[in-house]
């Protein structure tokens, strides 16, 4: 990281010369003349700082900030009083419309945190109405709605996002695979894996251990193995990567 080097003079007055700091109270200038009227009863300091300069980079998503604004807070916070659809109309028209979409954002990540389901939903098809949906909307919202086992709705978006023109990622299709498993539909999980390997997406590291591992628990021993032998096809260092996940999991997943 380049720095930028100050150097600054500190002067030391003995205190036997009253005089002296009178007239440099004064006339501070004479100092830096070199005055010799000081020569003999000034000793000068020399300090270096040092100034960081910051490093120019890619700028990070606004809404994947650590913390929510006093304006994100307080819509999240209306939001979940409004105990009506009138109410929360009121509150979609009048606290929404204002925010910028950082923390428009912000509030829909902080509802889906706090599993708010019902709400996380309208303030979803508000921002698709408001700005144009891109993958990292539907990521989210497609885990909520698996984890509430709500498969169909999660169906649905996951159709939505390539009927806007948006071509699934290793995520979206991860997303749906684990959707799949939390009501136990193994068989669609299996088939919505193989179409991501069709569909030329590469399995990542989590894909794979959320196919193993849950294939395993529901004892699709010869399922699991198949997908076992995709680590050496998609993982540079597949009994690295097995090591991982036996120590993460408990189980003995040597390759097939």
């Amino acid at each position: 990281m380049n720095t930028l080097k100050l150097q600054f003079t500190q002067l030391h007055i003995p205190q036997k010369h009253p005089s002296n700091l009178t007239l440099i109270h004064h006339f501070p200038s004479i100092l830096h003349l070199g005055s010799s009227t000081f020569s003999t009863t000034t000793k000068t300091r020399t300090r270096t700082i040092t100034c960081g300069l910051r490093k120019i980079g890619p700028k990070k998503p606004l809404w994947r900030s650590s913390f929510l604004s006093t304006e994100a807070i307080q819509a999240v916070h209306s939001l979940k009083l409004a105990k009506s659809p009138d109410k929360l109309q009121h509150v979609i028209d009048t606290r929404l419309t204002r925010l910028l979409k950082a923390d428009l954002l912000d509030t829909l990540t902080e509802l889906q945190r706090q599993n708010h389901l019902d709400l996380a939903l309208q303030v979803f098809d508000f921002v698709k109405k408001e700005y144009k949906p891109d993958l990292p909307l539907y990521y989210d919202m497609i885990l909520l709605l698996g984890k509430n086992k709500l498969i169909h709705k999660a169906e649905e978006l996951f159709d939505e996002l390539k009927q806007e023109g948006l071509q699934p990622d290793v995520r979206a299709y991860t997303e749906l695979i684990g959707a799949y498993f939390q009501v136990d539909m193994v068989e669609k999980a299996v088939e919505t894996y193989n179409e991501m390997k069709a569909s030329g997406c590469i399995p990542d590291k989590l894909t794979l251990m959320i196919m193993v591992r849950n294939l395993e628990r529901a004892g699709k021993e010869e399922l699991a193995a198949s997908v076992k032998r995709d680590f050496e096809e998609y993982v540079d260092e597949p009994e690295k990567f097995l090591e991982e996940v036996e120590k993460k999991y408990g189980r003995d997943l040597s390759i097939v």
